[in-house]
Parts: C-alpha cells; sequence; structure tokens
C-alpha cells in the first residue's frame, strides 16, 4: 500500500517498540519518517533497519532545546510535516503513600509535558490534511494498582485529543488517540519477563499480548485519509481489555 506516499512525518520515542514499528510501516507505506528518541545507540539500530527514507534526531520531548532542534531538522530536509505520532511515553509503580515527587515529575514531564510540546512546536510545519496521533493506554481508562500516576497521564492524553479537536478547527489538522493494551516490546519483555508476559497476556479476551507491529498498523490508519472523518477520537488496540 501507498496510502502515506510523499507524506513526511515524524515519531517521538521511534527508536524502538512501538513507535519504530509505526516507523517501519508509515516507511512501507510510502513516507519518509523522522525518529526522535534519547538513546544514540538505539536511534542507530533503528536506522539500520529502517532505511534511506528514515532520519533521527536525538533528545528529550521534555527538553524544548531539544524539541526546537527537532523541528529546524525536519524544517531544513522536508520543509513541511504532515504527520505527528506522539508516542514518547514512560511509567512505572507506586502505590499511593509511596508516591514521590520525583516519580510524578519523570511521569507527567514526559506523557503530559512532552506530548503537549511535541505537538505544539510542530504546528508551524503543519497544514491542511495533517494528523496529529498520541499514544494512550488501556490504563487511561481502567483502574491498575500502583499505576495511579501513569494511568492519570494518559487520561489526561485522551482528553488532550478531545480538546485540541476544537482548537484546531478550520486548519484541516485532525488529532486522535492510539490507545494500546499489553504490547509485546522490549521494554516490556525486560521488565516483566516470561512469566510476567504470561500474566499480562491471560488478563485479555484475546489471551496473548500485541506484537509492535499491530499497533504500527492502526497508527497508519490514523495518519492516512483511510481515517479523514476521524478526530477526537480514541482507538483501543487493547485485545479488548479496557472494553469488557
Amino acid at each position: 500500500m501507498t496510502r502515506l506516499n510523499g507524506k513526511t512525518a515524524l515519531i517521538t520515542g521511534g527508536a524502538t517498540g512501538i513507535g519504530c514499528a509505526a516507523a517501519k510501516r508509515f516507511i512501507e507505506e510510502g513516507a519518509f519518517v523522522f525518529i526522535f528518541g534519547r538513546q544514540q545507540e538505539a536511534l542507530d539500530a533503528a536506522l539500520a533497519k529502517l532505511g534511506s527514507n528514515a532520519r533521527a534526531v536525538k533528545g528529550s520531548v521534555s527538553d524544548l532545546a531539544d524539541l526546537d532542534r527537532l523541528y529546524a531538522a525536519v524544517k531544513a530536509e522536508r520543509g513541511t510535516l504532515d504527520i505527528v505520532f506522539a508516542n514518547a511515553g514512560t511509567g512505572s509503580q507506586l502505590p499511593l503513600g509511596e508516591i514521590t515527587i520525583e516519580h510524578c515529575d519523570k511521569i507527567l514531564d514526559t506523557n503530559i509535558k512532552g506530548s503537549i510540546f511535541a505537538v505544539q512546536k510542530a504546528l508551524p510545519l503543519m497544514g491542511k490534511g495533517g494528523s496529529i496521533i498520541l499514544t494512550g493506554s488501556s490504563a487511561g481508562t481502567t483502574g491498575s494498582p500502583a499505576f495511579s500516576v501513569y494511568s492519570a497521564s494518559k487520561a489526561a492524553v485522551r482528553n488532550l485529543a478531545r480538546t485540541w479537536a476544537e482548537d484546531l478547527k478550520g486548519t484541516g489538522i485532525r488529532v486522535n488517540v492510539l490507545s494500546p493494551g499489553p504490547t509485546a516490546t522490549e521494554l516490556a519483555k525486560a521488565a516483566l519477563g516470561e512469566e510476567g508476559m504470561k500474566l499480562f497476556a491471560s488478563l485479555n479476551p484475546l489471551e496473548r499480548m500485541a506484537e509492535p507491529a499491530e499497533i504500527g498498523a492502526v497508527a497508519a490508519f490514523l495518519a492516512s485519509q483511510d481515517s479523514s472523518f476521524m478526530t477526537a477520537s480514541e482507538i483501543a488496540v487493547d485485545g479488548g481489555l479496557a472494553q469488557i
């Protein structure tokens, strides 16, 4: 398919996991993709897999100067930007009673502030037909022990799309949320181990974890004109976890 032929896309958190899988799918469908992430080694490894239609910029979504460098690089090489996949995120567990300021700052700076400024700084390069995709989570709908700050951050991301759809009236730019459930990323495998992966897989009706490519396929749909009458929406790609 060439649904994204000639389009320029940016994916934050694009070096690994869902972000890298989405980059691969976008390129397969004709896009030129910038990936943005904090680890140079991971960015280099991703570029080796993605090929000549990808570029990498090192930085953090929580650092405004890094975002400025990113968009300067996009503007210098491509001029405009059609797709922003604000995918960078982080999370960890702390139960109520043990939550610290440091825990809050790390999660909220990346998941909420990072999403806000990654999108806001992209807008001067975007125009009619543009698509903004925010990574939410099934955790934004369900309650999970010790995940209150992460879950709240993803609920906030869901509301950003609703509000921004109003703010973007008249621009022709759409904004939607892609909310994965348990996904077999490198990070999940390292954090959960084999037994933890089995447990998470058992919690949804399909009784397995998603592959990153399955989430990337839905991102490509939201990036394309196949979703042209969608804005302020959320697509759950969670095996039914938060739907029943």
